[in-house]
């Protein structure tokens, strides 16, 4: 027993000793290699001239301003009304005639709920989702849509820009040629941009009023370029042209996070869409079997039960292949 203590206690001692020098080893490196770094830091700042130091301040003012910019767009989203989301889908309605229209909604739905025979617990739920829930769904459904189309050319909007300006084009006409000429829903944004500068406004407030209508990332950058590029100068087709490789870059990482994520969507819809699918076929064939489904209270809560578990499931699949780029 003594023996084997001793042994054990000699590797433990070796291993400790080893694992010191080891370490110590490893600071010396880190010492040299820092020492090395330090040296050669101070050797390209001596040898780099004028222009660069011109460019570290240029580069540290243009993320000043960037900065500055971006917080002041995060205080226009956190103000975000429904007036603005009927501005973002484009309908042409006030937020209370927009309440009128929900409402008359929410009655239809419920009085159809009613004369459909359903239990009366039903139809508060029913009058909720049909006021609140489906008007507000459509418009921000739409409001979605109209984002994507106007990402989608975007990129080319911004070469239309780049390739007037390298001609010698000002930039007003550049945007009153997009304006004309642009699809839809390109034009009439840069409609609304050539008709604020008309009537006196600043390119960086009709953009901030531009950035209510498509609160999209490539907007945003889109805006905060310009505003730089109003307050520190430069070559501003050089730097939409910068812009535009990004934008292209950013739409083909979606693309292929939609290709990667395309068997899981086709997934998703199809277990969601199978039970209805397969209700429909019963009903054709087999009425007088699956309408004991809504006929009967058991039945009924079964169909709650099995909505909300699809609902749900549904929900965790989308959160699970959604991604932000």
């Amino acid at each position: 027993m003594a023996i084997v203590a001793g042994g054990v206690l000699a590797t433990f001692g070796i291993a400790g000793i080893g694992i010191f020098m080891m370490r110590a080893t490893n600071a010396r490196y880190r010492k040299r290699l820092l020492a090395v770094t330090g040296e050669t830091a101070r050797r390209s700042t001596r040898g780099s001239s004028g222009r660069g130091d011109n460019s570290s301040a240029r580069r540290r003012q243009i993320q000043g301003k960037l900065k500055e910019l971006e917080e002041q767009r995060k205080k226009v989203e956190n103000k975000r009304t429904l007036q603005d989301l009927l501005l973002q889908a484009n309908v042409k309605m006030t937020a209370r005639k927009f309440h009128v229209v929900s409402l008359i909604v929410g009655i239809v739905a419920t009085l159809g709920y009613v004369a459909m025979g359903y239990p009366w617990y039903g139809i508060i739920p029913v009058f909720i989702v049909g006021t609140l829930g489906l008007p507000r769904w459509w418009l921000k459904r739409r409001a979605k849509k109209r984002q994507a189309l106007f990402t989608k050319n975007f990129a080319n909007a911004v070469d239309v820009i780049v390739r007037g300006v390298q001609s010698g084009l000002p930039v007003n006409e550049c945007l009153n040629m997009l304006a004309r000429e642009a699809p839809e829903p390109i034009n009439t944004e840069f409609h609304q941009i050539v008709e604020g500068i008309k009537i006196g406004q600043t390119l960086n407030e009709v953009l901030d009023r531009g950035l209510k209508r498509i609160p999209t990332t490539e907007y945003k950058f889109f805006a905060i370029v310009m505003g730089i590029q109003q307050q520190t100068g430069g070559n501003l087709a050089e730097t939409l042209s910068g812009l535009s490789g990004v934008l292209r870059e950013r739409k083909k990482m979606a693309d292929q996070i939609k290709s990667m994520t395309a068997e899981a969507r086709t997934t998703a819809m199809i277990i969601g869409s199978l039970p209805f699918c397969m209700t429909l076929l019963m009903t054709l064939t087999s009425y007088e079997y699956i309408s004991l489904l809504w006929q009967s209270t058991m039945g009924q809560w079964m169909i709650a039960g099995g909505v909300t578990l699809i609902s749900t499931g549904t929900l965790i699949m989308n959160n699970m292949i959604k991604f932000e780029i």
